[in-house]
């Protein structure tokens, strides 16, 4: 039986005494460690009830260890294979899993854009310079190459990677979906980027393939970002230091007004039974009382949805909103 933390086994350690034991494995640092409670002697009554006990507390544990993972729906590939494609950039490229093709999307990181062919492309761009402190916004895309090539290089032996097949929505073709994605030494990739200060801890979240929750990845790469920002690393080696907070609030105030023209135009009036939680865009998904942006991305990361119910799993989803964004919620027939 498998604890939150790694394999809970019970045993009968010798005649007359009972030991349960949890054992975490730590497979990034290779040291498990193992902690034990043993009972020994008394009469044969006394044995069957610690025994009886002992598996009570390992099945409790069991049930403990059923929640963080929703790992459990993430679905691994191995001896994954890069492939070449002018669409690859730092956080966002083809790969060969098996026999299938795949273009995806890392969970967690936000690489610098390596090239705009749109004007919601120009808008990205600008709005990285200006969290990243770069009054030259063309700057940008320097750092989006050298962060393709740093993926590149990082992926040129097989990997593995961890996917629930979430649409990550993008431009190509077939579309893209979000992914864990771990090198063959066993870095992952969003971390190793966000280090090398060549991203920043942004983006879509969920919990990791290990049970380790969204919040505490999000909080361990929130510290990898500020280290390269204070070392200089990467992309932080241009930011202008007596600019960031100007930039930065000039940001804040155009994406603040953003959101009040499309609220003003649009407002929160979602057609009875329009959303469909399985093929929604984000603003599609805001259009519905009750979700905002961080919900939204969530619901997109949860995805696929058997009904409507299965919102309960989401974090930050109770009974009482669920009843509220309802009505306006559907989950088609694939």
């Amino acid at each position: 039986m498998k604890s939150p933390s790694g394999l809970c086994h019970c045993r009968s350690a010798c005649p007359g005494a009972i030991s349960c034991g949890f054992v975490t494995d730590r497979a990034r640092t290779g040291a498990p460690t193992t902690t034990a409670c043993s009972a020994g002697g008394g009469n044969a009554t006394i044995r069957r009830l610690r025994r009886s006990f002992a598996l009570m507390v390992c099945g409790f544990m069991a049930l403990l260890s059923s929640g963080p993972a929703r790992a459990l729906d993430l679905q691994i590939f191995t001896d994954v294979r890069l492939i070449a494609n002018p669409a690859n950039d730092g956080d966002s490229f083809v790969v060969q899993a098996g026999d299938r093709q795949l273009h995806l999307r890392i969970y967690f990181a936000d690489c610098p854009e390596s090239v705009a062919t749109t004007d919601a492309d120009a808008k990205r761009v600008r709005e990285q310079a200006r969290y990243f402190g770069i009054t030259d916004a063309k700057k940008v895309f320097e750092f989006g190459h050298a962060a393709t090539a740093f993926t590149s290089n990082l992926l040129a032996q097989p990997f593995t990677i961890y996917t629930a097949f979430a649409s990550a929505l993008g431009r190509s073709p077939g579309g893209r979906v979000y992914a864990f994605v771990v090198t063959r030494d066993g870095h992952d990739l969003a971390h190793a980027l966000v280090a090398g200060g060549l991203a920043r801890a942004y983006g879509t979240k969920r919990d990791g393939p290990d049970g380790k929750t969204s919040e505490a990845i999000q909080k361990e790469l929130q510290g990898f970002e500020l280290e390269a920002m204070l070392e200089r690393r990467g992309v932080w080696a241009a930011t202008d230091a007596k600019e960031i907070a100007c930039l930065r609030a000039e940001q804040q105030a155009e994406t603040q007004s953003d959101k009040e023209l499309i609220k003003f135009s649009a407002g929160k009036h979602a057609v009875a039974g329009s959303v469909d939680l399985n093929t929604a865009s984000a603003r599609e998904l805001q259009s519905v009382s009750g979700i905002g942006p961080v919900l939204a991305t969530k619901i997109i990361a949860g995805r696929p949805y058997k009904n409507i119910d299965d919102l309960l799993r989401i974090s930050g989803v109770g009974a009482k909103q669920l009843e509220k964004i309802r009505p306006a919620l559907v989950v088609n027939p694939q």
